[in-house]
């Protein structure tokens, strides 16, 4: 209780020093004051950032002088974000949260190619596209593209690293499809025309068990860890168990990312055997660090856990080894589930080194706590700055430059010319799993007949395509560390 009080009194001095005077009658400046102050609390990298500095401002009128010194939220916000685009490159401000919301839930304007961009061989400049999968019930569902189709232009325009955005943000776009041949893109003169539209993804994709000797081989492609789509995850898997797999593929290639306590939920399925133990912990800045260790350090943990959030059994399949099919676009909660299993189970990962995104967010709105009741009526805006980063039960979470094999023959790159049908025995990545788990012999893959530097996805085009985030801002009397 002493230890309580002594930083509850030491906390309101801190806010005292800041309420000095009242804030702005200009209306704009409750948007400026949230997004300082959010940062100030929660930025990860709050201490390597001056202007963030709890000392930097004696009174509310010297941060309203500082504030009025930017020309919109965005200005600041990026103002005060840590080596943006080198260190610090997912911190992100919306100036509508539903949009926000959406983006965390999976729900974007898409026409339902999910595609790759990849640099044509000997070129920096100039890209080609590659189509990775079809989403159902969406605008290209019902047309002439599928999976492994290539495309040089849009529109008729040769796609490069300068007009791709230019020419795929378009809400109706015409794809001019190629085909490799000989070591050159040749178009085919077969076009697709496509039309965006609001579209909820989910992403268990595809489930299937493979019969091979005596093994059920599981196979799971599940592409992003969306909360609002637990319950169909936990199905699957009681689908694998009801069919008595011996063998897990789960194949994260194009899995961006999403909740972290999705991916704990997922570890538990793929598990069952450790409940309540450790999963992974969180590491924030110094100032909400020493809080959270002080007051409630188990806020700072994920458990492994035996059931969903409304009370749901997790069916859980209790395997010691998993294989984990990767890709340069596998990131953030997919390399958390990668890091935090290993050391509980044989995580066997086959594909290309993966993104290396190790920190993650929360959403910050404009309320007495941040959370989203009780927002501000005068703006929309709301934040998703980089807040934490995570670590095993070991401490271990310096994956930066991403994660990959230690076996070279397990590091496959996927080839453009000939992808190969998900979730088929024969396709590159999961003949490779399937091999290692029957010990059938020397496993032999020729080299791509397109080797392609990778450029971007459909995915990390996206403002919020990479991520790891919470739900929500863990409890433990935060309110004591708010600057009113």
């Amino acid at each position: 209780m002493k230890k309580m009080l002594a930083l509850l009194g030491a906390l309101m001095l801190m806010a005292f020093a800041i309420q000095g005077c009242d804030d702005l009658d200009d209306t704009d400046v409750p948007v400026y004051d949230f997004v300082w102050k959010g940062m100030n609390l929660y930025y990860l990298w709050k201490d390597q950032v001056p202007a963030l500095s709890d000392n930097r401002f004696s009174n509310q009128g010297d941060l309203n002088n500082y504030l009025q010194s930017f020309s919109s939220p965005e200005d600041l916000f990026n103002s005060l974000l840590y080596k943006k685009d080198d260190v610090d490159k997912w911190s992100v401000i919306f100036s509508d949260y539903r949009v926000l919301e959406n983006a965390l839930q999976g729900v974007v304007t898409s026409n339902g190619v999910e595609f790759g961009l990849k640099y044509l061989p000997n070129s920096d400049t100039e890209i080609f596209g590659y189509v990775r999968y079809i989403l159902p019930n969406s605008d290209a569902s019902g047309k002439p593209i599928e999976r492994g189709d290539l495309f040089r232009s849009v529109n008729g325009t040769e796609l490069t690293i300068s007009n791709y955005r230019n020419l795929l943000s378009q809400e109706t776009y015409t794809l001019n499809l190629a085909t490799y041949s000989g070591g050159t893109l040749t178009p085919t003169g077969e076009n697709v025309t496509l039309t965006k539209s609001q579209y909820a993804e989910n992403p268990v994709y595809q489930v299937s068990v493979h019969q091979t000797g005596s093994h059920k081989i599981g196979y799971l492609m599940y592409n992003g860890f969306f909360s609002n789509y637990n319950a169909e995850l936990n199905s699957a898997f009681g689908e694998l168990a009801g069919q008595g797999i011996t063998d897990l593929v789960l194949d994260l290639r194009y899995n961006g990312g999403g909740s972290v306590r999705t991916a704990t939920y997922l570890a538990s399925m793929i598990t069952g055997q450790f409940p309540g133990q450790l999963f992974s912990k969180q590491q924030w800045n110094s100032k909400i660090q020493a809080h959270y260790e002080s007051v409630a350090p188990q806020t700072l943990q994920e458990l492994f856990a035996t059931q969903l959030g409304n009370g749901t059994p997790i069916n859980s399949l209790n395997l010691t080894r998993v294989f984990i099919l990767t890709s340069e676009a596998t990131a953030s909660a997919s390399e958390l589930l990668i890091n935090c299993l290993d050391p509980y189970i044989d995580v066997v990962v086959i594909g290309a080194k993966t993104v290396g995104k190790n920190v993650g967010s929360v959403t910050l709105y404009d309320s007495d706590d941040f959370g989203p009741n009780g927002r501000s009526s005068e703006h929309t805006y709301a934040m998703q700055p980089i807040v934490l980063k995570t670590v095993n039960k070991n401490g271990f979470g310096d994956y930066s430059t991403g994660i990959v094999s230690e076996n070279p023959q397990n590091r496959l790159e996927e080839d453009m010319a000939n992808l190969g049908v998900l979730g088929s025995p024969t396709e590159r990545l999961f003949a490779r799993a399937i091999t290692i788990i029957t010990g059938s012999g020397r496993f032999s893959q020729p080299q791509p007949e397109l080797p392609a530097r990778n450029f971007k996805d459909s995915k990390n085009m996206q403002r919020f395509g990479n991520e790891m985030y919470l739900d929500k801002a863990p409890e433990g009397s935060l309110e004591l560390l708010m600057i009113k």
